[in-house]
C-alpha cells in the first residue's frame, strides 16, 4: 500500500506571483515532470536544498556570481581573441611568454602606460 498524503493547492490568479506559478505548471516540460505533483515536488525541494545549502556556506551566493562574472569576462576575451584574428593572439602569446613587447620600438609614453595596464590586468587574472 503506497504512503500517499493529499493536500489542495490554492493559486491566486489575481495576483502576479500566482499567476506565474500557474503558467508554469501549465507549460512545464511533461516528459520531466508528468504531474502537478511531481513539478511542485521537486520545486519545493529544490527551494528548502538551496536555502539549507545558503545556511551553512553563506558565501556561496557570492562565489556562484563571481564565477558567473569570470565566465562573462572569458568569454568577452575568447570573442575578442576571435575578432581580431590569429596575429593578435600570436603578439599576445610572444609577450606573456617573454615579458617584455616583442617588438621594443614603441617610443609613445601613452602605449607604454596601455600596455602596463594591460600586463596589471592579465596578472590579475
Amino acid at each position: 500500500m503506497k504512503n500517499l498524503f493529499t493536500t489542495t493547492l490554492r493559486i491566486n490568479l489575481d495576483k502576479l506571483e500566482g499567476r506565474k506559478a500557474w503558467e508554469h505548471l501549465q507549460n512545464r516540460d511533461r516528459g520531466k515532470y508528468r504531474s502537478y505533483s511531481d513539478a511542485v515536488i521537486a520545486a519545493v525541494n529544490g527551494y528548502f536544498d538551496r536555502e539549507a545549502k545558503l545556511a551553512a556556506d553563506p558565501y556561496l551566493e557570492t562565489r556562484e556570481k563571481e564565477d558567473v562574472f569570470l565566465r562573462q569576462v572569458l568569454d568577452t576575451i575568447k570573442e575578442g581573441l576571435k575578432e581580431s584574428g590569429t596575429g593578435g593572439l600570436g603578439a599576445l602569446v610572444a609577450l606573456l611568454q617573454s615579458g617584455q613587447p616583442a617588438q621594443a620600438s614603441v617610443t609613445d609614453p601613452m602605449e607604454n602606460e596601455d600596455l602596463d595596464k594591460a600586463m596589471d590586468f592579465i596578472n590579475s587574472l
